[in-house]
């Protein structure tokens, strides 16, 4: 190479001609073609250095390869059977260009210190840039960038480092980037790097308006024709602003009188949020435990959790004598508290340690269960609990749950056809 980079690199050669054997970075970048890393190796292998780290990525057919070797006498002589070889490549080298750099410092490999997921419909490039910026304001660097999803929305997954690696550093970086992000109208989660973040093996879903569409007691309500009365009790609930186990019982009164097959009509009318069983089959897949914590009603979700093959299922019991409800419960209320302790009774059943699991709900009787969870997540959820939460999702797709556990849409999709079950929903 005939240019000014060319002329650095034989004063340093030349200066170095001296000492022992430097580390050289060669980058090899150009059309993705086969036979062009093949070729590269060939070089590599006739001048009997050794690799210390191999790097490729190919966006959008062209490819940028990067080497680090050491072992090299003359890094040099070096440089030019490489692009010998290159150049012997014929239509394969056609477009390739070849950088090599001396004393490359092999200590840049540090892992990264966190995943930043950025999630939106769509990422546009100022909401990008305001991110970015953020993380530079915080001594953060962005190791890696790769897309993990186009459907439902736009998936990007950062690999950062951060300066303040410590507990404190983790909740400025949440704290920070999710200021961005609402500011932007895209979702961010930020997790640990690492064994820890690929861990995960069990997740609890909330039922209503999270895994299901809507609120099973209020349309179990709207049969007793009082569904404008129980939701407003709900809402108040969910907001934190009434006891939950005082506001079930009121509105479990309401039902009173129903005939039990009411109860059968509406859990044949539950309707799954958007994704749900996309997320639940991939994470079958990938060895987790899945179960339900509700509020609601056991009746009413049993045939949905056996449907769905979850493995545990938590929620309220309805009394039912002579055929109708009594407008009561029966045994263990299961409310804000009574959720986290279900959470840990999932885990204890399975033998998955805390900080391996997951939660996801929307009101504020999941705080509890949110915070005892390795991961918590807030779907389209109350103020209360996206305070709380460990990340917040926006979009009413539940796959999104996917995409921040690292998972891509081309994985998925990949599963999906070879079981037959791949199509894509036209979004409205």
């Amino acid at each position: 190479m005939a240019d000014t980079s060319s002329a650095q690199l034989t004063e340093q050669v030349v200066a170095n001609s001296s000492t022992a054997p430097s580390n050289v970075l060669i980058t090899v970048s150009g059309p993705d073609k086969p036979g062009v890393t093949s070729a590269l190796m060939g070089a590599l292998a006739a001048a009997q250095v050794e690799l210390l780290d191999v790097e490729q990525v190919v966006i959008r057919g062209r490819l940028i390869l990067g080497v680090l070797v050491t072992g090299a006498d003359d890094p040099e002589e070096l440089q030019d059977s490489v692009e010998q070889a290159m150049a012997a490549g014929g239509h394969v080298s056609a477009g390739i260009t070849v950088h090599v750099e001396v004393g490359h410092d092999p200590s840049n490999g540090k892992p990264s210190s966190h995943a930043v997921v950025v999630l939106g419909s769509p990422v546009t490039a100022r909401a990008f840039r305001a991110l970015a910026s953020e993380l530079a304001s915080q001594g953060g660097n962005i190791d890696a960038i790769r897309g993990i999803a186009d459907y439902p929305v736009t998936g990007l997954e950062l690999l950062v480092s951060v300066e303040s690696d410590d507990a404190a550093g983790d909740v400025a970086l949440r704290k920070g980037l999710s200021a961005v992000a609402a500011r932007h109208g895209v979702d961010v989660a930020v997790e640990r790097a690492g064994l820890l973040r690929r861990a995960k093996r069990l997740i609890v879903f909330d039922v209503d308006s999270t895994l299901i569409q809507g609120e099973v007691i209020e349309m179990l309500a709207a049969k007793a024709g009082k569904e404008a009365e129980v939701a407003a009790v709900t809402e108040a609930a969910m907001r934190g602003e009434l006891d939950f186990e005082q506001s079930l019982h009121e509105r479990v009164k309401a039902l009173a009188g129903l005939d039990e097959s009411v109860v059968d009509d509406v859990a044949a009318a539950l309707q799954l949020t958007p994704g749900a069983r996309t997320t639940i089959r991939t994470l079958h897949r990938l060895g987790y435990h899945c179960g339900v914590v509700s509020g609601g009603f056991r009746q009413v979700i049993d045939g949905l959790a056996h449907e769905l093959e979850l493995d545990f299922v938590r929620a309220n019991n309805l009394e039912i004598v002579d055929g109708k409800l009594t407008g009561r419960v029966v045994g263990e209320v299961i409310d804000r508290a009574a959720k986290a302790r279900s959470l840990r009774a999932f885990a204890d059943q399975v033998g998955v340690p805390l900080e391996q699991t997951i939660a996801v709900g929307d009101g504020a009787n999941d705080i509890d269960m949110l915070t005892t969870a390795g991961l918590g997540i807030a779907f389209n959820a109350k103020p209360a609990l996206r305070e709380i939460a460990d990340t917040a999702l926006s979009y009413p797709f539940l796959d999104a749950v996917l995409f921040i556990l690292g998972v891509t849409r081309h994985e998925i999709e990949a599963a999906d056809a070879v079981d037959g079950t791949l199509r894509r929903v036209p979004l409205r």
